[in-house]
């Protein structure tokens, strides 16, 4: 039976591909002008990337590479940057640079960042711990706002946590 029902289906998948002129039915138009919109209403909603750094000087390969990750995920992704705990400690005015070999320090890749008008966010209850205010955090990096986690981007978001 299952045979049968699949010789069927082929024979008449030929026959509707050799009867009369090679047009497309109204269905297939329709179908694939459907698809064409949908392409193009896709191409401007752009996934986006959360990234989420605990770390600073107390581990410097941890500090730099998701900043790296920004930078690179920022060329083609909505970029969201926030730091809590230790990583609060790169966006402070008075930071001390983080670096790592072979890669950007943390104040070059902050500087691209903020350049590029990537969100970069700082943890207000690590700052308040930290006896901090949004006056001590460096030009561009703001106070962390709740709504901005689920609106910086249309498409999917995808979380990288360092």
């Amino acid at each position: 039976m299952k045979k049968v029902l699949i010789f069927s289906v082929f024979v008449v998948s030929i026959f509707n591909a050799c009867t009369f002129e090679n047009k497309p039915s109204q269905n297939q138009a329709v179908t694939s002008e459907m698809q064409h919109k949908s392409h193009m209403a896709n191409d401007s909603v752009r996934d986006g990337v959360f990234i989420h750094i605990t770390h600073s000087s107390d581990d410097p390969h941890r500090a730099v590479m998701p900043l790296k990750m920004a930078t690179m995920m920022a060329m083609d992704k909505d970029v969201l940057v926030y730091l809590d705990i230790k990583g609060i400690e790169m966006v402070l005015k008075n930071a001390t640079d983080v670096t790592y070999p072979t890669f950007p320090s943390a104040q070059e890749s902050l500087k691209i960042l903020i350049d590029k008008g990537i969100t970069v966010f700082a943890c207000p209850g690590c700052m308040n711990a930290a006896g901090k205010t949004a006056d001590d955090l460096i030009p561009g990096v703001k106070m962390a706002e709740k709504e901005a986690f689920f609106n910086f981007t249309k498409g999917r978001i995808i979380t990288l946590d360092y």
